[in-house]
């Protein structure tokens, strides 16, 4: 039993470092669908305090999002090209089925004007960010300290992507100009170009996760209201239009498979934590 739940967790990794390849898609938003951010943010924040046990843990999930990572990069790259639409589609219909279980976690028992507002400015917050055009800040990476420096910046990018869910870390990698180096350094397995990532990525991490936690602890409901607005923003980022010949069946279908898909794991991970 102990073995199934450490692979379940290298699984959930897996899907969640496979997602974060797809512009649009957010790694925190799959955890939290997934039902193991909390863990993640606790694990993360306690590196120093429990040691062995949260470096156990956050090893599943990273092993996990590497190979995600590494496997998905070209996969998501090629459907993406191929089969834009239905895979649109079914990340959308994800996004959507883990929605309600993370609205659960809010426990909101009475309607709150503060309450409203915390979703509102999650949604305007992600929205805004997705209007800003892609390569903004992009730099000549042959220029080396600014290559380097850009890189530990988009390791900082993915880390506070992965943290925060609703925000995309392909998507402000493809606001930064790098989007395409970094997908061909992993591709590539190119571990030299990631060293500045990895650093960038670390740092971002320990700051996004205290932060989130502090949050959590003093503003719990506030917290899963603006993250339910972060979510709920990312999905635009994702539509790819209205469907036409047959993909107006395959869509459809494709988007309640994905909503289907996630909504039963969040599900079984409720039934699982009341036991």
């Amino acid at each position: 039993m102990k073995y199934l739940s450490s692979l379940i967790i290298v699984l959930k990794g897996l899907w969640i470092g496979g997602t974060m390849t797809v512009p649009g898609v957010s790694g925190g938003s799959m955890a939290m669908i997934l039902g193991i951010y909390d863990k993640m943010i606790s694990a993360i924040n306690g590196v120093f305090r429990r040691p062995w046990e949260s470096l156990v843990f956050l090893a599943k999930v990273g092993v996990g999002a590497l190979v995600g990572i590494a496997l998905f990069s070209r996969v998501m790259l090629h459907l993406l090209t191929t089969y834009p639409m239905p895979t649109c589609y079914f990340f959308m219909g994800a996004i959507l089925g883990g929605l309600p279980m993370i609205l659960k976690s809010a426990q909101i028992t009475r309607f709150r004007l503060s309450y409203l507002l915390c979703l509102v400015i999650g949604i305007l917050l992600v929205l805004l960010i997705g209007q800003l055009p892609e390569g903004l800040f992009a730099a000549d990476l042959s220029q080396g300290i600014s290559a380097v420096l850009l890189q530990v910046l988009a390791g900082v990018i993915i880390a506070v992507a992965l943290v925060l869910p609703g925000i995309s870390g392909s998507q402000m990698l493809l606001m930064l100009g790098m989007y395409q180096p970094v997908m061909t350094a992993i591709s590539n397995f190119d571990l030299l170009a990631l060293i500045p990532v990895a650093i960038g990525g670390l740092s971002g991490t320990l700051l996004s996760a205290r932060l989130i936690e502090k949050a959590f602890e003093r503003f719990p409901q506030a917290t899963y209201l603006f993250i339910f607005g972060f979510i709920l923003g990312s999905i635009p980022e994702i539509y790819p239009g209205v469907p036409s010949g047959g993909l107006l069946l395959l869509c459809p279908v494709m988007a309640v498979l994905g909503f289907l898909a996630i909504y039963g794991v969040s599900r079984l991970e409720d039934q699982k934590a009341k036991k």
